[in-house]
Formats: C-alpha cells, sequence, structure tokens
C-alpha cells in the first residue's frame, strides 16, 4: 500500500507531465503561427453556427477538392485511395490568393520553391482515382473558424457578396493553422499565438 507522501509525490509528476504535454502542443502551434510561411485561400462558407461552442464558419478552399488528374504519384492500375496523407503544392496568384498546382500521395518529390508552398492534409479511404473528372477532399486540419458570440450570421450573409480569405502559416512539413480571416485587405479577427 502507498504510503501518502509517495501518493502526493506520484500525483505531483502526473500533474507536471500533463501540464508539460499540454505545453508542447501549445508551444508548437504557435511557433507554426509565429514561424511559418504566410498563404492566403480564398473561402466559401458553409455553415455558421455550433450549439455547443458557439458561432463558427465551415470553410472550402480551392484545395477542398483537389482533381484526382493533379495527383502525380498515382500508380498504375490504382483505383481507389487508401487512407493516406496528401501534399498540395500552391503558388500565389495575382490576386495575391494562393491555388493548387499539383498534389502527391505521402510526400512531395522535391522542396517548394521560393514562390511556392506545401500543405499536408489527409485523405480517407475509397476515393475514386480512375474516373473523368473525379476529385478528392483532403482533410486539412482547418475546416473551421470560430468567431466571437453573434458575429457568424453577419460574416456569413457578407462571405455571400464579396470574398473573404483564411491567412495560413505553414510549418516547413506542411502542417497548417490559421492566423487570421480577412476581408480584403482587413483583418477582421486574428488568432493569438497563446
Amino acid at each position: 500500500m502507498m504510503t501518502g507522501k509517495k501518493l502526493v509525490i506520484s500525483a505531483l509528476v502526473l500533474a507536471l507531465v500533463q501540464i508539460g504535454f499540454l505545453s508542447w502542443i501549445i508551444a508548437g502551434r504557435a511557433a507554426i503561427l509565429r514561424n511559418g510561411k504566410e498563404v492566403l485561400l480564398k473561402i466559401e462558407p458553409v455553415d455558421p453556427r455550433d450549439l455547443l461552442r458557439g458561432d463558427y464558419i465551415i470553410l472550402g478552399y480551392a484545395i477542398s477538392r483537389i482533381p484526382v488528374k493533379m495527383i502525380a504519384n498515382i500508380p498504375a492500375g490504382k483505383f481507389s485511395s487508401d487512407d493516406t496523407s496528401i501534399v498540395v503544392r500552391l503558388k500565389k496568384g495575382a490576386d495575391g490568393y494562393w491555388t493548387p498546382t499539383t498534389a502527391w500521395f505521402g510526400k512531395a518529390p522535391t522542396t517548394a520553391a521560393a514562390d511556392e508552398a506545401d500543405i499536408a492534409g489527409h485523405v480517407a479511404e475509397g476515393w475514386d482515382l480512375r474516373s473523368e473528372g473525379m476529385t478528392i477532399a483532403p482533410d486539412y486540419g482547418i475546416e473551421r473558424f470560430y468567431l466571437p458570440e453573434g458575429e457568424g450570421m453577419a460574416i456569413q450573409s457578407d462571405m455571400r457578396v464579396r470574398p473573404f480569405g483564411i491567412r495560413l502559416a505553414l510549418a516547413s512539413d506542411g502542417t497548417a493553422q490559421i492566423k487570421a480571416l480577412v476581408d480584403g485587405d482587413k483583418t477582421l479577427f486574428e488568432e493569438p499565438l497563446y
């Protein structure tokens, strides 16, 4: 049987491990926001409300639907996707928004050029890879943006009449974090580092 002193020490060690783990997660996110390559994606809203968490917008991007013909390394005879990672190479357009140029399952074979950026995502199993004109829908972890209470419906309405964007920070491995919601040149909401 554990004595009272040993029990207290064990509880303190466990608490320190948990605090350390949470701090590591927060610091990793902050490092991407602070040091990541910044890209701007044009967005299309879908739904403005979550009953438990408040106002949010579900975001769709040009990278939300990747044409199968854009994926450079589909093995011959492969008819459907596996549960796998995907890297999508982005290039900045004349309008300031970044759009996809090519993609690879797994890892990119080359490093992105200075005027390009890679974003990492995940593809579920079962997407059709052989039919003409097919697309796949990767998940990048940037598909929701939470807003202050009462802001979702107004922004949702505005998004239907003019373009809005999401400014991202991309880590060197392609991990994305949302930095800000923008309306033209105006930053509406910016994510804090911590």
